[in-house]
């Protein structure tokens, strides 16, 4: 491979240039071995983000950052799926999905990644449990998937390291949104996993990256082509994020809401059909299920007869977390010392959700970053958070915010008084599951 000058990659793609694939091969090598800086990369994604990739430099991106480490081969008695999200708030579907397939006979080795911008990484909440190793060595990593049947950990040093690096520059560079990033980060991670199925979860609505319909369409066609394009079998679902998945937003909190609904006592069901309807669409995929109804019965089954709790516990442990963290969530996940319940101005319904507002207020409060080096705050964020067509009054809060001061609590308690309208006349909640797309005749 020829190295070619990164500020010359980065001119070629500010003008409206095609890059070849030995040109994008030297600036992902750059980003690789730090030849490249972080005010070139930045400058990159800016340029891409603007001028945007053909569908063969998202390919040639894509495969060069899958390249840029170990790629992972499996031997297991059974399908290698996984779920990807383009990120929401409340978003705490693969802490459950991930051990409800395995529950079913799937293999999940589900590599997640930090929060970007106003969205919630399962990475940190995933650190928010004590002892949890997110980053373990590779042969740790396979042991769990093999014996347990699914792990959920971060991008470790040997996987797609260059993604791993132009990820954190995307989240404080105001580039989360591009397509061919999303495309080309998302794939290299899930390629390099050596995946034999891959359903992604393309969010769409005021808390999501792809706020327009449309534009969501596109991106889930791009994630779809170029995926089985590279021989990795996908199907995408669009699911509504015009309000949080979950009641709960922030990073211990969101556990807490997947230990309560892997343990039956508390199953909301919004969050319940995203998790079904994404399972199913593993299992079909993996070959474990003849159709999308029988697959459906297959994953409810799982999470109803509590086999997919169990799997999740004994992913805990056998990532170091504690061995009791479903039967006792308070005595190992970080609390705040302050909540405030938020109620409204006047009793109604609620309307409308500005969602986004909602994930930038956890950020504020500390629960997300402004800078790659920020570290997280595991304890703050929102909970009981209403959701479209629910009633709320002096009795019944917005959400209750989780602050580390007064101060933050405040300014969090404003903030999602701002992000809910309320109506006097009930609303109908809009359906969670929107579209399918399937792969490319």
């Amino acid at each position: 491979m020829t190295i070619r000058l990164p500020q010359e990659i980065i001119r070629s793609k500010r003008d409206g240039g095609s890059l070849g694939a030995e040109e994008i091969e030297s600036f992902v090598e750059g980003l690789t071995s730090g030849r490249v800086t972080e005010g070139q990369a930045a400058a990159f994604a800016m340029a891409v983000f603007f001028r945007g990739l053909s569908v063969d430099e998202r390919v040639a991106l894509t495969r060069a950052m899958t390249s840029s480490g170990t790629t992972l081969a499996w031997d297991l008695p059974g399908p290698v799926l996984d779920k990807h999200s383009t990120g929401g708030v409340g978003d705490a579907v693969s802490l459950v999905l991930a051990p409800a397939v395995a529950a079913c006979g799937g293999f999940v080795p589900m590599i997640s990644g930090r929060g970007l911008g106003h969205t919630g990484g399962t990475l940190d909440k995933l650190a928010s449990i004590p002892g949890y190793q997110a980053q373990p060595e590779v042969e740790t990593f396979r042991r769990v998937v093999h014996d347990v049947g699914c792990a959920i950990i971060g991008q470790t040093a040997d996987l797609a390291p260059a993604d791993k690096r132009l990820y954190a520059i995307r989240d404080v560079t105001a580039t989360v949104e591009s397509l061919d990033l999303i495309t080309a980060s998302i794939l290299a991670k899930k390629l390099a996993a050596g995946l034999q199925g891959l359903v992604m979860d393309v969010k769409v609505g005021s808390g999501a990256f792809m706020p327009d319909l449309e534009a969501a369409r596109a991106l889930a066609a791009s994630l779809v082509e170029v995926a089985n394009g590279a021989g990795l079998p996908t199907h995408a679902i669009l699911t509504d994020m015009d309000q949080p998945l979950a009641s709960a937003a922030g990073n211990a909190v969101e556990v807490w809401y997947a230990v309560d609904f892997l343990s039956g006592r508390r199953r909301q069901p919004r969050f319940h059909e995203v998790t079904v309807a994404l399972g199913a669409e593993m299992l079909v995929l993996g070959g474990l299920a003849p159709d999308l109804h029988e697959a459906e019965r297959s994953v409810t089954r799982a999470i109803a007869s509590g086999h997919a709790a169990e799997i999740f516990a004994g992913m805990v442990s056998a990532l170091g977390g504690p061995a009791d963290l479903l039967e006792h969530p308070a005595r190992h996940l970080a609390c705040a010392p302050i909540t405030r319940p938020v109620h409204p101005q006047r009793g109604g319904y609620v309307e409308a959700i500005a969602t986004r507002d909602l994930g930038l207020a956890v950020v504020a409060l500390g629960g997300g970053r402004t800078r790659p080096d920020d570290s997280i705050d595991p304890a703050v964020g929102l909970v009981d958070l209403a959701g479209v067509g629910e009633r709320v009054d002096s009795m019944i809060p917005l959400g209750i915010v989780h602050a580390r001061s007064e101060a933050a609590a405040d300014e969090a308690a404003q903030a999602v008084l701002r992000a809910f309208r309320v109506a006097e006349a009930p609303v109908a909640c809009g359906p969670a599951i929107l579209e399918r797309i399937g792969a490319p005749a």
